[in-house]
């Protein structure tokens, strides 16, 4: 093997090669040299296009930081240190290690693609959260195909986009790194391949490609300069499905039923498991900027992006399905379809199979530029493709002309063509139709009530329907859901909000006729509380048609999802549902037209906010238990929809693990999850990392639904016992949070809330409406505030304190304690996740922030309180877990967070410097910029931060 310790020469640079790492020896090259190597890179970059004095600049702060990981310095000196940077000399140094996270990042994914091959072609077994080790459990738990076929007729894992404040790189930057992971991935080939005179000049070759790169990242502006706008953010969100997600889906549900049917047979339905979903550009919960544009505009990018993939891959198949008649026989519903092609050139008299697809190709242009226009294959395309092609009404009616040359294929032994790019492309159509993933529409309950409150009064219905108590409002909506007469005036003139509102459902009804019913299929409703509140959009749908009445009968294909989310509602929400189920109407509509299944969603975020990161965790918990119990009640399916953050204050945490740990019977084959923010581009942002957490998804799904995975000795004890905790955290989260005069002050202060909402780093506002408290604040801001300053408090703070105070009952609790951590998925993972987000935690940064708070007293009194629970919610998880540090269990975590530390504390350093300087009125472009740069960048540096 070559000695990989040898200096390599990157024009410019000596790039000194490192040792193997200790964790992965084998893994050649490691993830610190690959650190290490990009670091060196980037140095030398930064001194070519900055100059010597900016370098030694970057340089002295990079060995402060490294000698501050050490013990060896102290934040305090290294922010003396930069507190007279001018703005635009501080610019680059915030660059420089903006840039570093970006690169460590692209080094992390790639060693984890490495390990897992390494050990793949070491014949290890599969890994936890990979579909090959799901296949080993379910046939090691003695699972029947009956089963399997109950779980696969409605299997459904939906991986839904929203936008996220922290996730504002542009797609430049994005197809930089790309090409920079690709060129590391051939250049660890070249080292494992050893030292060869060819080698070395490729590898010497590939070493100023990758140094070309990073002067082109350098060069090109991180995120945008202005606030984006929601088309922005739209447009963002379909970019991974170019990346990676068009091609990975439909290969990947394919896979499932593949592998499913060979091991239990052909009974096995063929469901696309995996549908996307978005919020982006629905949402318009609290965000005055989402109008009936909007979801034009978000439904028509995305038809925009199917539409063009399908026509790309029917060229690509038209182009190989050569297959002569002379050699091959054809169906007779192939040559109907070839006929029909409208494709008369000579040399394909004897070509059916290219001369059908040349007609499928045909029809689907007419079909996007019937509904998008001829912008959708361009406009001189448009005439070429279309003249004399009747478009398709359905998604359907285009599988089914592909399933006649699949079935064509394989009744004339050409299995091995059908089961490449043909079988993935009608798996593209089963998981995509024409809509590509389903655009929730989402507002909170407070805002629905003031718009019905306008209609009715309008209407002549009531004259104040806000006013009206509960069983009155439900006895109203009730009434008009079974009427089937209009509300609405079309000519009437309404409140903005009102109109807004209308305008919103009318797009969304245009976008079903336009695309299918599954474009637009869900509802939600944030803040849900009561019956009414879930009824009340029902009133909105209907007037546009996307509900139907007939004879006091409802119908239609749009799900009708309360969203709970504080403590109280998510302890209330079982009742509340079966309240609902009550009313025949509403359960007939369920039960006829929603497959007997009602989907409820959890809001991890918002309870958090409101109650603490233990608390929540359990309300979240019991929810489930008392929702499972309520809908086997009723006799009706449940799935649960997970508003997961990528933070764990607001529910993040590894989705297989999450998955598992929910109670038996909560996921029942199906299940929805948020993925947002820097998280998105983590798991989506290559195609590898793509089909590896959508395996994770669908494998915890698959085993949740057919194992019994969370089963515990005395579960009633186990609860009790979480629920006292649980009440002790929120009593210490409380205490602080809502009860102390100073909090506020302090928090508002102490962390760059209000830069979050001013300079232009989401499209949303940070908080629904104004406020000075932290109830209608929204849960990113909150998260991202507190990770900024290196708190990280959401996903820790009152843990501590309960657990003390639960243990010091005595009678072996502690090891009652013990026993459950080593038992019980959810309690193990609930302290795994916060162990993680607490080592990300940095009291003596978050020291510095608190001294922004102008009233001392409140700042010394509150952060000693912060202080002193974080050192207690250490110790005890310590003591619980029998860990001898925060990251014991997570050794990969900890490798990475101490390579990264040294390049967070500048940017933290820096932020608070231009902080200060934008409160004192400095509103510079440089100032700005810094601060915008500091944000992004420690969000990519802690990689789940908001």
């Amino acid at each position: 093997m070559a000695d990989h310790r040898t200096t390599l020469t990157v024009p410019g640079t000596a790039v000194p090669a490192v040792p193997p790492d200790e964790d992965t020896p084998d893994v050649i090259p490691g993830v610190r040299q690959d650190i290490r190597y990009l670091g060196a890179i980037l140095g030398d970059v930064i001194r070519e296009q900055e100059g010597t004095e900016v370098f030694d600049l970057v340089e002295a702060a990079r060995r402060a930081s490294f000698a501050i990981r050490e013990g060896e310095g102290d934040v305090a000196g290294l922010a003396d240190r930069l507190r007279d940077l001018p703005p635009a000399t501080a610019l680059p140094v915030i660059r420089a290690f903006c840039h570093f996270g970006l690169l460590a990042n692209l080094a992390e994914d790639l060693h984890e693609e490495r390990v897992r091959d390494h050990r793949a072609d070491a014949g290890d077994p599969p890994p936890d959260a990979s579909l090959d080790a799901t296949w080993q459990v379910l046939s090691d738990r003695g699972v029947t195909a009956d089963r399997v076929a109950g779980v696969m007729a409605h299997a459904y894992v939906a991986p839904v986009l929203t936008a996220h404040p922290t996730e504002t790189r542009r797609r430049t930057v994005f197809d930089v790194q790309s090409d920079i992971t690709a060129l590391l991935r051939r250049r660890g080939d070249l080292l494992r391949a050893g030292r060869t005179a060819r080698s070395d000049a490729r590898l010497t070759a590939v070493d100023t490609d990758i140094r070309r790169r990073v002067t082109i990242l350098w060069q090109t502006a991180l995120i945008r300069s202005v606030r984006p706008r929601i088309e922005d953010e739209i447009n963002v969100g379909l970019r991974y499905y170019s990346i990676s997600l068009l091609q990975e889906i439909p290969l990947l549900n394919r896979r499932v039923t593949g592998r499913l049917r060979e091991l239990y047979g052909p009974g096995i339905p063929d469901t696309p498991v995996v549908r996307p979903g978005s919020w982006i550009g629905g949402d318009h919960d609290g965000n005055p900027y989402v109008t009936g544009d909007t979801v034009r505009f978000a439904t028509g990018r995305a038809a925009q992006t199917v539409f063009g993939w399908y026509l790309d891959e029917l060229t690509a198949l038209e182009h190989e399905l050569s297959l002569s008649t002379k050699f091959t026989a054809v169906s007779d519903g192939l040559l109907l379809l070839a006929e029909r092609g409208r494709n008369d050139v000579p040399s394909r008299s004897d070509e059916p199979y290219r001369r059908a697809v040349h007609g499928i190709r045909g029809r689907l242009a007419a079909t996007a530029v019937d509904t998008l226009g001829e912008a959708a294959v361009g406009a001189g395309a448009a005439r070429l493709l279309t003249e004399g092609h009747v478009r398709y009404r359905t998604a359907d009616q285009l599988l089914a002309d592909l399933e006649t040359v699949d079935r064509s294929l394989r009744g004339h032994h050409d299995d091995i063509i059908a089961d490449h790019r043909l079988a993935t492309l009608i798996s593209g159509v089963r998981s995509f139709g024409f809509h590509l993933h389903a655009l929730d529409l989402r507002q909170n309950s407070e805002s629905f009530e003031s718009v019905l409150t306008e209609l009715f009064a309008r209407a002549g219905v009531t004259d104040d329907y806000a006013a009206l108590p509960e069983t009155a409002k439900v006895e109203l909506l009730t009434r008009e859901l079974h009427s089937p007469r209009p509300l609405v005036d079309p000519q009437a003139e309404w409140s903005e909000e009102t109109g807004r509102e209308l305008g919103i459902f009318r797009a969304a009804a245009e976008a079903a006729r336009r695309f299918g019913p599954e474009v637009v299929p869900h509802c939600i409703i944030s803040m849900a509380s009561t019956v009414s509140d879930i009824l009340e959009p029902a009133i909105l749908l209907k007037e546009v048609g996307l509900l139907r009445v007939a004879d006091g009968v409802l119908s239609g294909a749009v799900d009708i999802i309360p969203l709970f989310e504080t403590i109280d509602d998510l302890a209330g929400g079982a009742a509340v549902m079966t309240d609902l189920w009550g009313h025949a109407f509403y359960r007939d509509y369920v039960t006829d037209h929603r497959a007997g299944i009602q989907e409820v969603m959890l809001g991890y975020s918002d309870s958090n906010k409101d109650g603490g990161y233990f608390a929540a965790n359990w309300a979240l918990y019991d929810a489930e238990l008392a929702l499972v119990a309520a809908a086997a009640d009723a006799g009706l399916g449940l799935r649960l929809f997970h508003g997961r953050g990528g933070t764990v204050g607001r529910g993040g945490g590894p989705s297989h693990e999450a998955i598992l740990a929910q109670p038996e019977g909560a996921v029942q084959g199906s299940v929805r999850i948020t993925e947002q923010g820097e998280i998105i581009s983590a798991k989506y942002g290559m195609p590898a990392g793509a089909r590896r957490n959508l395996e994770a998804l669908v494998s915890a799904t698959l085993e949740a639904s057919l194992t019994p995975v969370d089963r515990i000795d005395d579960p009633e004890r186990a609860y009790r016992v979480m629920g006292e905790i649980a009440a002790a955290s929120r009593r210490r989260y409380a205490a602080l949070m809502h009860e102390d005069a100073g909090f506020i002050g302090y928090f508002t202060s102490s962390t760059p809330l209000a830069e979050i909402g001013n300079l232009n780093i989401g499209s949303r506002p940070s908080s629904r409406k104004p406020t000075a408290g932290i109830a209608d604040l929204r849960a990113i801001p909150w998260v991202l505030s507190w990770s900024q300053s290196r708190i990280m408090l959401p996903g820790w703070f009152g843990v501590g304190s309960a657990l003390r105070d639960w243990t010091a009952g005595g009678d072996g609790r502690t090891a009652y304690l013990q026993d459950l951590y080593r038992r019980w998925p959810f309690f193990r993972s609930v302290l795994s996740n916060m162990a993680q987000v607490m080592a990300k935690a940095d009291l003596n940064i978050a020291e510095l922030y608190a001294g922004l708070v102008p009233d001392r007293a409140d700042a010394e009194r509150i952060f000693g309180t912060i202080a002193a629970e974080f050192h207690l919610t250490l110790d005890m998880y310590l003591q619980i877990t029998g860990r001898s540090s925060l990251l014991d269990d997570n050794p990969g975590l900890a490798v990475s967070m101490r390579d990264r530390i040294p390049y967070l504390i500048p940017l933290n350093v820096l932020q608070l410097e231009l902080l200060r300087r934008y409160r004192a009125g400095d509103e510079s472009a440089d100032v700005l910029d810094g601060i915008r740069l500091t944000m992004n960048g420690l969000a990519t540096g802690l990689r789940n931060s908001g």
